[in-house]
């Protein structure tokens, strides 16, 4: 089969118009393509009122080869991919060796765990939270009575903090043995829609998420892997060699359990501070990384529609519209959006009391009247954090517990509409918006919870946007802080075999050991390590 890619019909356009189109484009009698199967679709909508739909189809042709010969200068025409997913390694008949452990049920956590278990190996899967339907309403303690549950919430828990998010399902990573679509094929088993495996910016959302998530676990189970919840991991018990690096023998619980292991997948996700600084104690080599510092923005979904797709918003081919803004500012700080979620809401996300996080999250229709994006400043170590390998996590900290004081130290956030942080004024009402951040919003001056370079920044990008984005920059828009957890602040150094560079059968995987961003970045880590795992229990 051949794979085109580019085709571009009207956002209308008949079912049949695609044979046509197809034949067009290669130059071929309509009964020489004997069929065609969609694998991708996208929008083209930079004139607004002539959005074009753009396909990526694999044909089987009468004549394979000759249009390969005619089309060798087209980029766009080429041999079908092989997208089949191979695996690395298998455990031999009746292998009883040491168990792997995945410590996080996060995205990361989740496809190492499948992965191994796909392989036979049988991993056993740590989480210090809870199953996902109890996490579910522990989290909406939080966002209804402004209880949280410390171990249990948007950070912790089955799912990760992917499961409480808009649940976006691309991202740009190099993916040449089509990984990602390992991931999205296990997600539609798993009861996601099938759309996903070919719309360009596929999304699920909360709700589907947590049945998903249940159906892998069952599947892992099925498989002879273990789940293990509440289970907090607080030390390694290391042994060291004579060469100064020290080798992995197992895991102490909080409980005081002990489990014996060669091989551990550390998914911990990027909020699991006391274990970042369990690792640093330990000697496990960490460093500071960057990430980004700022506020969720709100605006009526019915806005960005208009300004994206013009006289096509509210088209059912469409959806809700999305956006994508970055600006470099005079003071050298880079202001963009970040997590932008159409539809959704802005949802509390601290995991530690007396501080406030926001974050962003949509369901699969969304359908809600707000769109929200992070509104972030890119900081980095050397020049905002010099402090050592743990000095992001103090720097994030400051921030949420000014935020908490700022909302009024009940977890409402701190908010201010665009008009009066433009103006220098302190927000004492709304206006035409009303922001969607549970358990409250308390309108303030969020100059009182941002450094002053993010601000700064944030005076000269708005206005900016506001002329890429009609009405960004409108009066009432609302921002909420403080969005801290873009990213983790540490990285946990590993090397090609996706070990920590000092400590053997240690592989630090995922968002929190610095190595993705997102769900879809950090299931396919997930499956490199697990890969390296896989390898290595073999090679004993």
């Amino acid at each position: 089969m051949l794979r085109l890619s580019g085709l571009k019909l009207p956002l209308d356009h008949p079912a049949e118009a695609m044979h046509a189109a197809i034949c067009e484009r290669l130059g071929l009698e309509p009964q020489e393509l004997l069929s065609h199967v969609v694998v991708r679709r996208g929008n083209d909508a930079r004139r607004k009122n002539a959005i074009q739909l753009v396909y990526t189809v694999d044909l089987e042709l009468v004549d394979e080869a000759g249009v390969l010969e005619r089309s060798a200068k087209d980029h766009d025409v080429r041999p079908r991919p092989d997208t089949d997913y191979k695996f690395v390694a298998r455990a031999p008949a009746g292998w009883s060796g040491k168990r792997p452990v995945v410590i996080g049920a996060g995205p990361c956590g989740l496809f190492a765990g499948l992965i191994l278990a796909q392989m036979g190996f049988r991993p056993i899967i740590l989480d210090r939270g809870k199953v996902v339907r109890e996490r579910t309403k522990d989290t909406w303690g939080l966002w209804r009575r402004a209880e949280l549950n410390p171990d249990s919430n948007v950070q912790f828990g089955e799912g990760g903090a992917g499961t409480f998010s808009d649940g976006k399902l691309y991202c740009r990573v190099k993916d040449p043995r089509f990984l990602g679509r390992k991931v999205l094929e296990e997600f539609v088993a798993a009861g996601a829609p099938d759309n996903i495996l070919t719309e360009a910016h596929p999304h699920i959302g909360t709700f589907r998420l947590v049945s998903m998530v249940e159906a892998m676990r069952r599947q892992i189970e099925g498989l002879g892997g273990e789940y293990r919840w509440q289970h907090r991991v607080d030390e390694l018990e290391l042994e060291r060699r004579g060469d100064g690096t020290q080798t992995l023998r197992g895991v102490h619980l909080a409980d005081g359990g002990f489990i014996e292991t060669d091989h551990v997948v550390l998914a911990v996700g990027h909020s699991a501070r006391p274990t970042f600084e369990m690792l640093h104690r330990r000697g496990v080599h960490i460093e500071a990384k960057p990430f980004s510092i700022g506020v969720r923005i709100e605006h009526p979904q019915s806005w960005i529609d208009r300004a994206r797709y013009g006289n096509c918003a509210g088209h059912p081919a469409l959806g809700a519209a999305a956006y994508s803004l970055a600006h470099h500012c005079a003071n050298e700080r880079t202001v963009y959006s970040f997590c932008m979620c159409p539809g959704g809401r802005v949802v509390a996300a601290t995991s530690e009391e007396g501080r406030v996080v926001t974050n962003g999250m949509s369901q699969y229709s969304r359908a809600e009247f707000n769109a929200n994006s992070g509104l972030v400043v890119g900081i980095d170590p050397e020049r905002d954090y010099p402090g050592g390998p743990l000095a992001g996590i103090e720097l994030q900290r400051h921030w949420e517990s000014m935020a908490f004081v700022a909302g009024g130290a009940s977890y409402h956030a701190p908010g201010q509409k665009v008009g009066d942080f433009l103006a220098g004024r302190a927000s004492t009402q709304l206006g035409e918006v009303v922001p969607s951040y549970k358990p409250g919003v308390t309108m303030t001056d969020l100059s009182r919870c941002l450094p002053a370079f993010v601000l700064e920044a944030f005076h000269e990008a708005i206005p900016v946007f506001g002329r890429q984005i009609a009405n960004y920059d409108h009066p009432d828009a609302v921002m909420t802080g403080v969005e801290t957890r873009t990213s983790s602040p540490i990285r946990i150094s590993r090397g090609k075999d996706f070990q920590s560079l000092n400590v053997a059968g240690l592989y630090p995987a995922g968002e929190g050991a610095g190595y993705a961003g997102g769900i879809l970045s950090a299931a396919i880590d997930g499956i490199k390590v697990a890969e390296a795992v896989g390898l290595g229990i073999a090679a004993n």
